[in-house]
């Protein structure tokens, strides 16, 4: 089994699975999209995907790293 992060911070690198924690309205995002991060900027910003059902993007912005929620499917190790 692979290593568990340590961090929030470590939670939000590439391909990691976020949501919007507030509304983006000039990007027209809202609160609670869920969209993956396609490339950490820096260390408070990264650029998002987000897309439809079906696979299509409709919005890759640069977001706020504190403006994300790192989603989770499997239980973090204490």
């Amino acid at each position: 089994m692979a290593a568990q992060p340590r961090n929030d911070s470590d939670t939000l690198g590439e391909l990691a699975a976020v949501a919007l924690l507030r509304d983006l309205p000039e990007h027209g995002l809202l609160r609670g999209q869920v969209g993956t991060i396609v490339e950490p900027l820096d260390g408070a910003t990264a650029l998002v995907e987000f897309s439809d059902d079906s696979g299509r993007a409709y919005a890759i912005v640069p977001c706020p790293k504190h403006a994300l929620l790192a989603l989770r499917t499997v239980p973090r190790a204490a």
